[in-house]
C-alpha cells in the first residue's frame, strides 16, 4: 500500500519559494512526499525537520544528513524546534489532511466503507477514540461536535439516537454504528452524511481545530521575517481557521486595525485567492478534490 500521494506538490514547494541554505518544517511528513521534494531544492548546508504524530509514518522516514524527523504533534512545533536547537525557520509547510495509509487501513477506524474498528487516532498512544466518544460522551457534546465539526443536518436528532441506543448496549463497530444512523438520511445521501459524521468524531478524537490553532500561533513565533506558511486544508472548518488568522490575525475574522487603519495581522497574503488542484491532479488523484492551498509571508 502506497503510504500517501503528496497533494499539489509542485504548488506547495514553490510556495515555500526555498532559499537552499535554509531551514524548513514539514509538520506532517505522512509518507515523505512534500520533504522528498524540498530535500531536493536545499543545498548541503539546508536543514529540513518533519513531524509527524502517526507512529506508522516514521517508517517512511529519509536517510539524509540534512533531515530530522520527530514523532509529535504539530501544536508543540517550538518544543521540537528547541529541542533541534532552532529559534526560527525559513519556511513552513502542513497539509492537515489524513493520508491515504490512515484511510485505507482498516485497522484504524478512518473509513466508514471499510467497517473495522471505531478508533480514528493519529496517534495511536493517546487513549481517547471515536468508540469513547460515542459511547460516554453527553448529548450536548455529541450535539455540538457533529454540528460544529461536520455540520451535520439534525445533529441534535443523531445525538439523540446514539444516547437511547447505548443504554442497553456499547456502540463497537464500524458497521453497527453506520446502521444505527442510516435511519436519518436518505439512500442517495446516505455516503455524504456518513463522510460528515465521521469527520466530526475524527477531528474531535484528535483535536485537530486546537491543534491547527496551537500550530499556527507557534508558526508565527517560529518564522523568521519574510519566511513562508504554506498550508492544505481540505474541509470549511479548518480553512476558517487558517484563513482568518492569516488574513485578520486572530480567529474569529474580526477585522483589528492601528490608529492608522492597517489591519493587524502577521502575514502577508502571497496569493490573495486559495488555490486549488488542477483537473489533472484531481482526476490521477481524488483525495485532493476537497483540497486548498494558502501561501503567507512573515511580516
Amino acid at each position: 500500500m502506497e503510504y500517501h500521494v503528496p497533494v499539489m506538490l509542485t504548488e506547495s514547494i514553490n510556495g515555500l519559494n526555498i532559499n537552499p541554505q535554509g531551514i524548513y518544517v514539514d509538520v506532517t511528513f505522512g509518507g515523505g512526499g512534500h520533504s522528498r521534494e524540498i530535500l531536493k531544492q536545499l543545498g548541503k548546508n539546508g536543514l529540513l525537520i518533519a513531524l509527524d504524530r502517526d507512529n506508522d509514518a516514521l517508517k517512511n522516514s529519509l536517510s539524509d544528513n540534512r533531515f530530522k524527523l520527530y514523532q509529535g504533534d504539530f501544536r508543540f512545533l517550538r518544543n521540537y524546534l528547541s529541542y533541534a536547537g532552532i529559534e526560527k525557520v525559513d519556511g513552513i509547510l502542513a497539509d492537515f489532511g489524513i493520508s491515504s495509509y490512515q484511510i485505507d487501513n482498516i485497522d484504524r477506524g478512518f473509513s466508514f466503507r471499510l467497517g473495522g474498528e471505531l478508533d480514528m487516532r493519529m496517534n495511536k498512544l493517546q487513549k481517547l477514540t471515536a468508540k469513547e466518544i460515542l459511547n460516554y460522551y453527553s448529548h450536548e457534546k455529541l450535539t455540538y461536535i457533529f454540528k460544529n465539526y461536520g455540520e451535520v443536518d439534525r445533529a441534535y436528532k443523531l445525538a439523540s439516537i446514539i444516547i437511547s441506543y447505548r443504554e442497553t448496549k456499547n456502540i463497537e463497530t464500524v458497521e453497527e454504528f453506520l446502521n444505527l444512523i442510516r435511519q436519518l438520511t436518505q439512500k442517495q445521501r446516505e455516503n455524504k452524511f456518513f463522510a460528515q459524521v465521521f469527520q466530526s468524531l475524527r477531528i474531535e478524537v484528535n483535536q485537530e481545530i486546537e491543534s491547527i490553532k496551537e500550530f499556527l500561533f507557534a508558526a508565527r513565533e517560529s518564522l523568521k521575517i519574510g519566511g513562508r506558511l504554506v498550508t492544505i486544508t481540505y474541509h470549511s472548518i479548518e480553512d476558517r481557521v487558517v484563513k482568518n488568522f492569516i488574513k485578520y490575525g486572530n480567529f474569529d475574522g474580526n477585522l483589528i486595525t492601528d490608529r492608522f487603519g492597517n489591519i493587524k495581522t502577521d502575514f502577508l497574503q502571497v496569493n490573495k485567492k486559495v488555490i486549488i488542484p488542477s483537473d489533472e491532479e484531481m482526476n490521477n488523484n481524488p483525495r485532493s478534490r476537497s483540497a486548498k492551498l494558502r501561501i503567507a509571508e512573515r511580516l
